[in-house]
């Protein structure tokens, strides 16, 4: 390498460990772009990563948090958001962020979603959902559609089971805002983002996202080009709608947008007037 020779740098490198530089998720995988997605969220808002916490659990998706320069905590499975909601308690004054894959947050995590969702606790979280587990074989999970492929639902008949729909169960278990978009619609999808990380109260975002090595090879849906390709000719964008009309079909229609954004007391704000009252204040 010569003095004229340029040195390439990621654009948030002020945000993304360059030592950790490339990222190793598999080719065609959706996760670097959804890392890039928050990356610049916390730029266009200017936050304090020293006051800034991002979680994750395991699976593809929980390798997320250690890309980035904040305050992090790679989790054990399914904990993402209970680990969250005890940081948050012990310090109200930070910005805390959940990313993590739809196996974590919905599987053995859903306990802690459904219950995060109902305190109203002032997180985001980001689901990246390529409905399945991905990164211990590509096995279904509660996201993988039904009669879909995997390795644990194979052919000829599929899984068995019918999925979730996380936007419904976010919004029905009392999020104050709710999102959905797919990895392709980044420009979109980081304003949600945004909006999510500035809301006091609990905040979900799913972005669908592909999975090529293993959910995509099994379900005969191409590479990740042409997966990323598919995901933008079917969603169909419908801010405003009510969540429970809010469908998810890979092979038709998936609907994306803003669906709920309301106001309700947030817990961390609850607690600490109840210990002021508490100490006759």
């Amino acid at each position: 390498m010569t003095e004229s020779t340029p040195v390439l740098r990621h654009p948030m490198s002020k945000y993304i460990r360059e030592d950790r530089q490339p990222f190793i998720y598999c080719s065609g995988c959706s996760i670097g772009i959804v890392t890039g997605m928050l990356a610049r969220a916390i730029d266009n808002l200017g936050i304090d990563i020293n006051k800034t916490v991002i979680v994750s659990g395991i699976g593809c998706t929980g390798r997320t948090s250690g890309y980035f320069k904040t305050g992090t905590y790679h989790t054990t499975h399914g904990r993402a958001i209970a680990f969250a909601e005890g940081v948050k308690i012990a310090n109200p004054e930070l910005e805390v962020i959940v990313v993590s894959g739809d196996g974590d947050i919905s599987a053995i995590g859903g306990n802690h979603l459904i219950h995060a969702c109902r305190r109203n606790i002032d997180m985001t979280v980001i689901c990246i959902n390529n409905m399945n587990y991905g990164m211990t074989g590509g096995q279904f999970g509660p996201t993988t559609e039904h009669e879909r492929y995997s390795q644990t639902s194979p052919r000829p008949y599929g899984n068995l089971e019918h999925p979730f729909n996380l936007v419904k169960l976010a919004a029905s278990s009392g999020a104050t805002f709710v999102a959905r978009w797919t990895a392709v619609q980044a420009r979109r999808a980081t304003k949600s983002i945004e909006k999510a990380i500035e809301k006091e109260g609990f905040s979900f975002v799913e972005i669908i996202g592909a999975c090529p090595t293993a959910y995509g090879r099994m379900n005969r849906l191409g590479d990740g080009v042409t997966m990323h390709k598919h995901l933008l000719e079917v969603a169909e964008i419908q801010n405003g709608l009510p969540p429970h009309e809010a469908e998810l079909d890979y092979a038709t229609k998936i609907i994306c947008g803003e669906f709920v954004n309301i106001e309700k007391p947030e817990y961390t704000a609850v607690l600490a007037e109840m210990q002021r009252k508490a100490k006759g204040e």
